[in-house]
């Protein structure tokens, strides 16, 4: 049983059936509440339960609304008031049907069925009208109701079969909406990601590509993975990094580091200069002054195996050679953004021809190894990759492989988006 505070007297609903207790009156239905037999087969037969604020001046009125939703096959919660200044408190996160009357005390008309749906936005609406004034229920469902109804003209069932079709409306018009909203993030996550992870510029380099992306399970939000790479006078600069957070600032962010970064390089800025330009670049576009971006940039001399690695918080590549797996070995250096950048360390490592680099963002090395709180980190991505590579799979398919088998240790899709540059030193591999 379901008692409740109403603007007049307390309305007490039991299965579909509401009784008022009336000032000095005792009004009640015909039905023997006290039978506990007739109220188990009521229960049963309710076949869906409503929430319904309903909105009366008229205690005549209110009165038979509850009579004839007492008659419905409807399981109702009532709440009564008379006054818009009473139903403002009822209508903050109420997503139930509410029954309006147009004609209150201290709101009438349009204006008050805008403010009620303004404040009730997931609600259900349906207008109650005078005979006189029909246009008026057609003007409110212009307006935003769902349905209306003309007083003396109302039965139970008709009134029953409003407020399912009221509430089925509403879910239909919020799924829609819904809808709406993510293929209108889809098509603007897809022009992120299209500055993202563009076209690499190899033409003349020695060193051909292999680019990989899997998107994590928080696919509602685009991550701010990035990767290019570029060959300019016969040097090729590669480049793997991720904006922390997710969301449209996070790339919006990448896209711009990523843009900035081809530009320096094509402009010929010296090598040295191009990660502190990048970070005054990042600290005058971010957002949020929390914002910054782990990142690897590796520089290769056409000729040379000799391979110069900066690496600003981001997990080190891998050289990949056979199935022979080796982590890299680089300073550590905080993140960019998260201190003023005037000149970065750099390692050296050997590539040899024939060999292959492989560039990762950390959603890889995060995933979890088994049972959390273990991560896969960067020992145990080596193990994954040689593994893999033992069983005979070739380096094309290798970042798919790698994923997957990080998503069966993980347990399921990652968190976080993955982004992979697998670059081969000297044979003829495969471009995207």
């Amino acid at each position: 049983m379901d008692t409740r505070r109403t603007g007049h007297d307390p309305v007490t609903v039991v299965g579909g059936e509401a009784v008022r207790a009336a000032s000095g009156q005792g009004v009640a239905d015909s039905a023997p509440l006290g039978d506990d037999t007739v109220l188990h087969e009521r229960l049963e037969a309710a076949v869906e339960s409503v929430d319904v604020l309903l909105i009366e001046d008229d205690a005549g009125d209110a009165f038979l609304a509850e009579e004839l939703l007492a008659e419905t096959a409807l399981t109702t919660h009532i709440t009564w008031v008379a006054t818009l200044k009473d139903a403002r408190e009822h209508l903050k996160d109420f997503r139930g049907c509410v029954l309006l009357d147009l004609n209150l005390p201290d709101a009438q008309g349009l204006d008050l069925l805008r403010e009620v749906l303004a404040a009730a936005p997931h609600a259900a609406v349906v207008v109650f009208t005078g005979l006189d004034d029909e246009h008026e229920g057609v003007a409110a469902v212009a307006a935003g109701a769902q349905d209306y109804l003309v007083k003396g003209q109302v039965d139970g069932s008709l009134l029953g079969r409003s407020l399912r079709y009221s509430l089925e409306r509403r879910r239909a018009d919020e799924n829609a909406l819904q809808l709406r909203e993510a293929r209108l993030s889809a098509r603007e996550n897809m022009r992120l990601e299209r500055g993202l992870l563009p076209q690499v510029l190899l033409g003349r380099s020695p060193l051909n590509h292999r680019s990989y992306y899997r998107p994590g399970r928080k696919r509602a939000v685009v991550g701010g993975d990035f990767y290019d790479a570029v060959e300019k006078d016969g040097t090729t600069h590669v480049l793997i990094g991720d904006v922390s957070g997710h969301g449209a600032d996070e790339a919006a962010l990448g896209v711009s580091l990523r843009i900035a970064w081809r530009t320096l390089v094509m402009a010929g800025v010296p090598e040295n200069d191009v990660l502190p330009n990048l970070e005054a670049i990042l600290v005058s576009e971010r957002a949020r002054e929390e914002m910054y971006a782990t990142l690897c940039m590796a520089s290769l001399d056409t000729g040379d195996e000799r391979m110069r690695l900066r690496v600003l918080g981001h997990p080190p590549p891998m050289v990949v050679h056979g199935t022979s797996v080796e982590e890299t070995v680089a300073n550590p250096q905080p993140p960019l953004g998260v201190a003023p950048v005037e000149q970065v360390d750099v390692d050296e490592i050997v590539l040899p021809r024939g060999a292959s680099i492989l560039f990762y963002t950390d959603g890889l090395v995060d995933a979890y190894d088994g049972a959390p709180p273990a991560r896969l980190e960067v020992a145990g991505l080596r193990r994954l990759v040689t593994g893999i590579l033992e069983q005979g799979v070739s380096l094309h398919a290798l970042p798919e492989h790698v994923v997957d088998g990080a998503e069966r240790r993980n347990g399921g899709p990652l968190q976080d988006d993955v982004a992979m540059l697998l670059i081969t030193h000297g044979e003829h591999g495969e471009r995207e």
